[in-house]
């Protein structure tokens, strides 16, 4: 089984999660940030992923800390479940249309984490979820996961339809790279 489980505990988050890439998209988010949990229940239902995610931050000071280690959590679960990459497809992109927005993730499950991000967001809420941290879940879950990931805004008005666009994007994305092919891993160096 392709599963991660996860528990993260600072001073600031205490966070729980579990993923099973082979699920059927059957997620129980709890954040305390609506708009985030808004997010997370699409990736997972996108990814057709089993997410269960609990986070329990302080969010008197602000969501930073919650959303930033909820990306650091998730990326590492990820990572357990996606173990030596051996047999995916290991590549992912994908276009979304959100209305009058439209989104783009490509991806690559190589090890090497990296993200080049870009949204142009009018707005500093959405919400309990100031906009700036789309960009910090992303690099979070990025970094932690082993992914490079590439995520942008082609064009759009509306924030909730653009970071919206940008996590379902994400989530299609994630569903063709951790794809079962059969074989070993996916490079010419026999590793990754």
């Amino acid at each position: 089984m392709r599963t991660g489980e996860i528990t993260r505990t600072t001073k600031e988050t205490d966070i729980n999660i579990r993923l099973d890439l082979d699920g059927s998209g059957k997620v129980n988010i709890n954040t305390g940030i609506g708009f985030f949990d808004h997010m997370l229940t699409a990736l997972g239902v996108h990814a057709g992923f089993d997410l269960d995610v609990t986070v329990k931050g302080d969010l008197e000071v602000d969501a930073h800390h919650s959303v930033e280690d909820t990306g650091i959590a998730l990326g590492q679960a990820f990572a357990k479940a996606i173990g030596d990459k051996a047999g995916i497809a290991r590549y992912g992109s994908f276009f979304i249309p959100m209305d009058e927005a439209l989104c783009f993730c490509s991806l690559d499950i190589s090890g090497r984490p990296f993200l080049v991000y870009n949204a142009q967001l009018t707005n500093e809420m959405v919400g309990e979820f100031d906009t700036c941290l789309a960009e910090e879940f992303f690099r979070a879950f990025a970094f932690n996961a082993g992914i490079t990931l590439h995520i942008r805004e082609e064009y759009g008005k509306n924030d909730h339809h653009i970071i919206e666009g940008m996590f379902k994007a994400l989530a299609h994305a994630l569903k063709a790279a951790v794809s079962q092919t059969g074989g070993g891993v996916l490079s010419t160096k026999g590793v990754l």
